[in-house]
């Protein structure tokens, strides 16, 4: 199994170690309520990863394909990009270790894909859920422009999730980890975010998408993604009340909201992060202690931090008890 040596940088393999620490703490508790959690664990929640090695859900199965698909890519265009999103993602569907409670959206989407349909006909057009963007957290990784990052972003999340919202709430959870590396704050991260979605509210990226918008019986393609950029600022203006307020040490989603679909995984995710900033492990169990989806919270939530401090967020020792570790390893070192 692969070594990672810890150093103050190394911010690539922070964000996706941290992002299977907390999908690991996170899959145990995904379908307990808050009590149940609290009296298995205590009321700090999880804070330990379980099992040799501690198993991750499909959360970082595909950030690990869409992660593969970037490293394998000649060149960031839709054109070299998508073949091997498709490629990966349908590998990941008929796998045997596919045993994590799989989204339906991705399962659905991938048989299609399977059959060589064009993907925004596969993609199941009505659907935000957080399989869009639990997975884009190695695209914020990239050395790139804002506009590749976004259309990246938006092209592996529109392979199964053809909601505007799915596509505008990967874009943000990609810049978040983008912004985060390049040395912005956790704190300065809700503000950031707000600033992008205005600033992008009526931006169509046909170069990525093609006529996605017109499957949903949208009259344009910026009525389309409004759609989906409105529903993240209403969910981020929610994130910035919360944090305003003192923590009342209860379920984050109670505020931002349970993370089943994605503008509210993003939003709750930053709420556990921006918390706990000075203290990563709590950020991950804050995530895993939720009556919501607990497992792709508290990933989000470890992508964010890894992403702001690094290696060193984490403890000695977790790296070599997590699952897929040499292949987090790989990645990370590339683009660290």
């Amino acid at each position: 199994m692969a070594a990672v040596i810890h150093t103050p940088a190394l911010r690539a393999s922070g964000s996706l170690f941290g992002l299977a620490y907390g999908d690991a703490l996170g899959k145990p508790t995904e379908f307990l309520t808050v009590a149940e959690i609290e009296h298995r664990y205590g009321p700090a929640g999880p804070r330990d990863l379980s099992g040799e090695p501690a198993l991750v859900t499909d959360d970082t199965q595909m950030a690990l394909a869409v992660g593969w698909a970037l490293h394998e890519a000649p060149s960031l265009t839709p054109e070299a990009v998508e073949p091997l999103l498709r490629r990966r993602f349908v590998a990941w569907s008929v796998s045997p270790d596919n045993n994590r409670a799989p989204g339906m959206t991705c399962l659905r989407a991938c048989a299609e894909l399977s059959r060589g349909v064009r993907w925004q006909e596969a993609t199941v057009a009505g659907s935000k859920g957080c399989g869009a963007n639990m997975r884009v957290t190695p695209v914020g990784l990239l050395d790139v422009d804002l506009d590749t990052l976004a259309g990246l972003a938006q092209l592996q999340a529109g392979l199964t999730h053809g909601h505007p919202t799915g596509l505008a709430a990967s874009e943000l959870t990609a810049y978040a980890v983008f912004a985060l590396r390049a040395g912005a704050t956790l704190p300065e991260v809700p503000a950031l975010l707000i600033e992008r979605a205005r600033s992008q509210r009526l931006v169509y990226r046909e170069q990525w998408l093609g006529d996605l918008w017109q499957r949903p019986g949208s009259r344009s393609p910026e009525e389309f993604i409004a759609q989906g950029w409105d529903e993240c600022l209403a969910v981020l203006g929610r994130l910035v009340d919360a944090l305003g307020r003192p923590d009342d040490g209860g379920d984050p989603c109670r505020a931002t909201g349970e993370g089943w679909v994605a503008e509210e995984a993003l939003a709750t995710a930053l709420l556990c992060a921006v918390r706990h900033a000075d203290d990563p492990v709590t950020a991950l169990a804050r995530g895993a202690t939720t009556a919501g989806d607990s497992d792709s919270i508290a990933a989000l939530a470890g992508a964010f931090v890894g992403a702001a401090v690094g290696m060193a967020a984490w403890p000695t020792g977790w790296a070599d008890r997590i699952e897929y570790a040499e292949q987090l390893a790989t990645l990370g070192a590339t683009w660290d």
